[in-house]
């Protein structure tokens, strides 16, 4: 039985009505602009987004802003990009709040990529090491895809047991477990055509193609395994402040070993962002904060249990609102 949230954790700085958690998206949120409202009007979010350049020795903060779409699009540049303004949201919130929001939180998550933004936001990480760690993430899983081509796709309104016997038939893999009748499969070019055929003869209600650059979570990532293993070895990781939702177990951890394992494991792993979500629900969380470009995953969430309240903090405007927003909150 998970263990209830100890009263002195029961919101956040006193903003919420019950337990909060704060939530970080993965790829596929970005758009050419994003960050730019956060860097103009807020210092702490400027500071964030002047350290990921910093760190990476380019100005990817213009790539944020000024585009072009298609070289922000690439894995290597989309992953960092999506890390920094999901940062650079929290910071401006905590600033417009005058303290800082994660102090409070009970617990964090991040889909794939935003599991970096989730450690960093926890202090197991320094911004700067985050935003190194996951451009060499996103070069190791390009280096991936070019050497071993591979495609995703959604399957819909089908349970996991059938289809992870589709995927055994079609040497495809389960990546995501998103919500329930959501689950993401990973394969070969070849055999995610196959794998879609015969999900769909077997039941599902859809099964859609996804126009992604390869089969991320899945075997076919596995040159990126050891390379990903030598980048952990040069950051130096501290215990989380709060503990995360590891996306391959759906359970908690916070010392450094536990974190470094995760991270190595979650390259051809499964993303259970299912479990992480009902782990949370039955720990006694009531909120849900993402904070990044998008609402992807504050609609899983509400898909998962539409008895818990969410919000979104990916601009200036819904930085400043998340106090009002809350005060407004029915008890």
């Amino acid at each position: 039985m998970t263990s209830p949230i100890p009263v002195s954790k029961q919101g956040v700085n006193g903003l919420f009505r019950g337990p909060a958690a704060f939530l970080f998206p993965g790829q596929g949120a970005q758009e050419v602009g994003m960050g730019k409202d956060l860097y103009e009007a807020s210092p702490a979010a400027r500071r964030v987004i002047d350290e990921a350049d910093k760190a990476l020795g380019f100005s990817l903060s213009s790539l944020m802003f000024n585009g072009p779409a298609e070289e922000l699009e690439r894995t290597i540049n989309t992953q960092p990009a999506i890390l920094t303004v999901s940062l650079a949201c929290l910071a401006a919130a905590s600033e417009h709040a005058g303290r800082p929001l994660q102090s409070g939180a009970v617990f964090m998550a991040g889909h794939s990529l935003g599991e970096y933004s989730a450690l960093a936001a926890s202090g197991a990480l320094e911004t700067g090491e985050a935003v190194w760690l996951i451009k060499e993430r996103g070069r190791l899983m390009q280096a991936a895809c070019d050497q071993r081509p591979g495609a995703m796709a959604a399957i819909l309104g089908m349970d996991l047991a059938p289809l992870e016997e589709v995927c055994k038939e079609t040497n495809t893999q389960v990546a995501n477990i998103n919500t329930p009748g959501q689950i993401v499969i990973s394969g070969s070019q070849e055999d995610i055509p196959n794998a879609i055929r015969l999900a769909a003869s077997r039941g599902a209600k859809r099964a859609i193609p996804l126009k992604v650059g390869g089969a991320f979570h899945s075997y076919l990532m596995g040159p990126a395994v050891d390379g990903m293993i030598k980048a952990l070895d040069k950051v130096t990781f501290k215990s989380a402040s709060v503990p995360v939702i590891a996306n391959c177990t759906g359970k908690p951890i916070t010392v450094a070993w536990e974190i470094k394992e995760e991270l190595a494991q979650q390259i051809c792993g499964c993303v259970r962002w299912q479990d992480s979500v009902s782990f949370m629900i039955n720990a006694g969380v009531s909120n849900f904060v993402e904070f990044g470009p998008g609402k992807v995953l504050s609609g899983m969430v509400k898909r998962i249990a539409t008895n818990v309240d969410t919000a979104n903090v990916n601009d200036i405007a819904s930085a400043r609102g998340l106090l009002a927003l809350q005060s407004e909150a029915k008890p």
